[in-house]
């Protein structure tokens, strides 16, 4: 599933090739996709493009409307989000280049290029917003994890109970990291991701927060990591795979210690990590 990285260099991407530009015109070739109301996606989603905002793993796409809304009233501020979900694609691409199968939406460029979603398992979805509903829903986000400040991150993990890999999964917590990037971090901060997210050391978790920005700023300059699905807008895949120390590892030897990397389920999800580096620490509550 796309994480932050992934989303971030969409954004990145999208910013490069359409900030300025007009959409025109929009065909949805499968409504599944789209929240809300399809009629008013199709009506509103268009004029021009005037600013890409990310938090965590969704994009908001400021428009002013290229025409009056049918309402009369005078209000041309539109945002579309985005959320890739597990396989959505955002390409941009000419017109009358062939549609590859399982593409959605077509969002018409004045430029004769194409915004393009594509989505095998259709889990992504695109909605047309106001401000106020984009202000929510970013509101209802934790802190975007690169940028979240050490003491805000240690203040939230106190009291918690649940095991820190959940913790860093909670997108209320903090917004943006998910398995892949979790995992990693966890490994570069020592931490085993069964640990109590409350009972963390102050050390330790002074070093996750270094480490969850670390990761997440090494994985968008690499324009993040692809296995099957991700690609950016020039459907280029992603190149941090190379770099990934224990995610999907399992029976690899550790590249810090050579022990065997493990693997275990917790919540349903993988978590990969290292049985001599990320031992089973004794429990101590975080110093206040």
């Amino acid at each position: 599933m796309p994480e932050l990285p992934e989303v971030e260099t969409v954004r990145r991407g999208l910013e490069a090739r359409v900030l300025g530009r007009c959409i025109t015109a929009v065909e949805v070739l499968h409504p599944q996709v789209i929240g809300g109301s399809l009629a008013e996606f199709e009506r509103n989603v268009r004029g021009f493009i005037r600013r890409l905002d990310r938090k965590g793993k969704a994009i908001a796409i400021e428009l002013d409307l290229a025409s009056k809304p049918a309402d009369g009233k005078r209000d041309s501020q539109r945002y579309l989000l985005l959320r890739l979900g597990m396989t959505g694609q955002v390409t941009v691409l000419p017109s009358d280049r062939p549609l590859e199968p399982h593409t959605h939406v077509r969002l018409t460029l004045e430029s004769g290029e194409e915004i393009r979603y594509r989505d095998v398992r259709r889990f992504g979805r695109l909605r047309c917003c106001s401000r106020a509903e984009i202000e929510a829903i970013f509101e209802g986000l934790g802190p975007d994890a690169p940028t979240m400040p050490e003491a805000d991150f240690i203040q939230a993990l106190k009291g918690r109970r649940t095991p820190i890999k959940s913790w860093l999964l909670n997108q209320a917590r903090v917004a943006g990291v998910g398995n892949i990037y979790a995992d990693e971090a966890l490994f570069e901060a020592r931490v085993h991701p069964l640990t109590e997210a409350g009972r963390l050391r102050r050390s330790s978790a002074s070093a996750l927060r270094r480490a969850v920005e670390k990761v997440l700023r090494r994985a968008v300059a690499k324009q993040g990591t692809s296995f099957r699905d991700y690609v950016d807008i020039e459907g280029r895949p992603g190149r941090f795979a190379q770099s990934l120390k224990v995610y999907q590892r399992t029976g690899q030897p550790c590249p810090r210690c050579g022990a065997k990397i493990r693997r275990l389920v917790l919540a349903g999800r993988s978590s990969h990590f290292c049985p001599r580096c990320q031992p089973h620490p004794r429990q101590r509550a975080i110093n206040r």
